[in-house]
């Protein structure tokens, strides 16, 4: 009709007119690009003529900034350590200077002769070689001397087996006494001792019933299951937890070069063809002047060359000899983080206990120590007393030990944990052998199964928490700053004052020993790994951590990075005085390069990327210099200020945890 040609030419000529606008618009805007990119091009030759110019000025002016306050900080830590050493010097309270050779073995000698064994004392002795050992750590980890790396390595071994030594003597003196500690209702013997450093549960088999299956030591949350054949010899089963980790150390310094993954298949003959490995350590006993307390660091395959006695004969029989093929998994130490201590899952022959006859107290004194009980005992002639004490055939095998264990309140896993053995012949953590686990997230509680009585950790990827999601240095005033961490799996903030440095996150429960306390840099990075909650790099991080193949920003423009090319970073930044978040219009981005620094005319927001710098700005060979231009005399006049020590740990913070190659 009519009205409809009317209508259908009116639209036409809307249509016509709106594109005749939009070309016009966009021609003036195309107009506007090529002016603004020939004023820039005209300036671009005197921008970096200018910035040639005083190049070798602004890179001398930062090289004596950071030389100056590097040669302040330097001196500030010797000064501190000095201080330290002379007042540990003035404490007079017999702990050895762990730098003097000869102190440290006179120190080990004169505690190794200590005839003490009641676990009280012995415990309270271990918390000074702990703190001796903490001090070698620390300066193994400090000299690059291949002497002095020799010679601590080898101290702290010793002083570690000295320690496990008396924890086995304290173990021993305990089941000597069992049957005076004799539980009415169940009528075996089982204690806990539990200090700051060291939870021991034992568990003697005075009643040797077979319908025994395992016990829990509810007050600290271990727990172990035993086959009916172990639940009528005459053992006793030790859980000894340590919130300390002996065994890892041992590992890396006996694997220094051992950084990627280790899985292989290894082929073996039968376990009566494969040698043992023993290492014994003699002391005088305490019961006894003339004999000798071995202890003896059992193989794979928990065998050892002490006679069985109890139910069990100690007849082996020969086993087939034909090889099998089984997977090793060996725990990558680069990898891999165990957290919350070890947990030494031991089974012992139970003493001699004494006898009460007329007055008189009989007791047999073996030279031999505490021994350990030989399980699994493959292919064992068993007497027909013990046979008839089982209910079915199947008990006469070596079925797996179970165990299980309350997550320590200290560490935290952001993923299930899992769960890594000793191999105390390779000094290793073992990942094989290790069957039925089961984890309850809601009671913080996991339980295995495993072929032998063997120490244990539980283990975490060390890097669950890459790659950064996004980091923030925000200032909080002079000398402070918020610096905070989007993980992947965690959100982590640590507030900086000075010197010091205070951990903040949402997950208050487990960090609570830590958390809203100062410490300095280097402690907290430790305690924070030690807890699992780890933001930190090392050289072998890129190994196992995947990029975007660019480098990130404070704030996340991923997309930016990408297109300016693997040789520039792109970072927001704001001078910002108050405490409430930032306007989102007062962020500039600034295009940073190893020869040059300078402001670019797009925004987090703009449509496309571009290269060019702002109009109005100058180009610089340094950052800071860069940031001067368009900072406020207040701000310049903070940067200048600002403390040393608060600068150096502000930067050992962002290379730690390097947040613009893993955000």
């Amino acid at each position: 009709t009519k009205a409809d040609k009317a209508r259908l030419q009116k639209e036409e000529e809307d249509r016509r007119l709106k594109e005749e606008e939009e070309a016009r618009l966009q021609a003036e805007r195309d107009e506007q690009e090529r002016l603004e990119r020939e004023k820039k091009d005209k300036v671009l030759p005197e921008l970096e003529l200018k910035d040639f110019a005083r190049r070798e000025n602004e890179l001398d002016e930062l090289r004596h900034l950071l030389e100056d306050n590097h040669n302040s900080v330097v001196t500030w830590k010797n000064e501190e350590a000095e201080k330290a050493k002379w007042e540990s010097y003035m404490c007079c309270d017999g702990t050895p200077d762990p730098s003097v050779q000869q102190e440290i073995n006179t120190y080990m000698s004169l505690w190794k002769e200590d005839p003490e064994v009641n676990v009280t004392k012995v415990l309270k002795q271990c918390i000074g070689a702990l703190r001796v050992l903490h001090k070698l750590e620390d300066l193994l980890k400090e000299t690059s001397n291949l002497l002095d790396i020799q010679k601590y390595q080898e101290a702290i071994a010793n002083l570690q087996e000295l320690i496990h030594l008396k924890h086995n003597l304290a173990t021993e003196e305990i089941l000597k006494e069992a049957t005076a500690n004799i539980d009415t209702q169940t009528g075996n013997m089982q204690t806990v001792v539990k200090d700051e450093h060291v939870t021991l549960c034992l568990w003697a088999n005075l009643k040797k019933n077979p319908r025994f299956k395992g016990l829990n030591f509810e007050e600290v949350g271990l727990g172990f299951e035993i086959p009916k054949q172990l639940a009528v010899s005459n053992i006793a089963v030790r859980i000894l937890h340590t919130r300390y980790d002996h065994l890892s150390l041992l590992a890396r310094m006996t694997h220094t070069r051992m950084h990627t993954p280790s899985s292989r298949y290894i082929s073996y003959k039968s376990v009566s063809q494969t040698s043992l490995h023993s290492a014994r350590i003699s002391v005088h006993s305490a019961e006894s002047g003339q004999s000798q307390i071995k202890t003896k660091i059992e193989g794979l395959n928990g065998e050892t060359t002490s006679s069985v006695d109890g139910d069990l004969s100690s007849s082996l029989s020969h086993l087939n000899t034909s090889e099998t093929c089984f997977r090793v998994q060996v725990v990558d130490m680069m990898q891999y983080s165990p957290l919350g201590g070890v947990f030494y899952y031991n089974v012992f022959h139970l003493p001699p206990q004494a006898h009460h006859v007329n007055g008189w107290t009989i007791r047999q004194i073996l030279d031999t120590g505490l021994e350990v009980f030989p399980y699994p005992q493959k292919g064992l002639q068993m007497n027909e007393s013990l046979i008839s004490k089982l209910d079915d055939v199947e008990s006469i095998g070596s079925p797996p030990v179970g165990v299980s264990v309350t997550i320590p309140d200290n560490v935290m896993f952001l993923e299930n944990p899992q769960v890594a053995r000793w191999d105390a012949t390779g000094k290793q953590w073992r990942m094989d052998g290790v069957t039925e686990v089961m984890y309850s997230e809601e009671e913080s509680k996991i339980s295995f199964k495993m072929d032998s009585f063997q120490p244990f950790v539980l283990i975490q990827d060390t890097y669950a928490n890459f790659p950064f999601q996004s980091w923030e240095l925000k200032p909080l005033g002079q000398d402070s700053a918020l610096y905070t961490i989007k993980g992947a799996l965690i959100n982590v903030s640590i507030t900086v004052q000075g010197h010091q440095c205070m951990l903040q996150t949402q997950e208050q429960k487990c960090l609570s020993h830590f958390t809203g306390k100062w410490m300095n840099s280097t402690a907290l990075q430790r305690a924070m790994q030690d807890s699992g909650i780890n933001i930190f790099v090392n050289e072998f991080t890129e190994k196992y951590v995947t990029t975007y193949g660019n480098f990130s920003s404070g704030v996340v423009l991923l997309r930016w990075n990408a297109q300016c090319g693997p040789e520039h970073l792109v970072m927001q930044v704001c001078e910002h005085f108050a405490t409430g978040p930032v306007p989102k219009d007062r962020w500039c981005l600034y295009l940073l390069g190893a020869q040059r620094s300078q402001m670019l005319g797009i925004s987090e927001s703009s449509e496309a990327f571009s290269p060019d710098h702002c109009l109005g700005t100058e180009f610089h060979s340094t950052f800071i210099h860069m940031l001067q231009d368009h900072m406020s005399t207040e701000g310049i006049a903070r940067t200048r200020t600002s403390h040393n020590l608060f600068v150096d740990t502000v930067q050992s913070l962002l290379c730690a945890t390097r947040p613009l190659l893993y955000a």
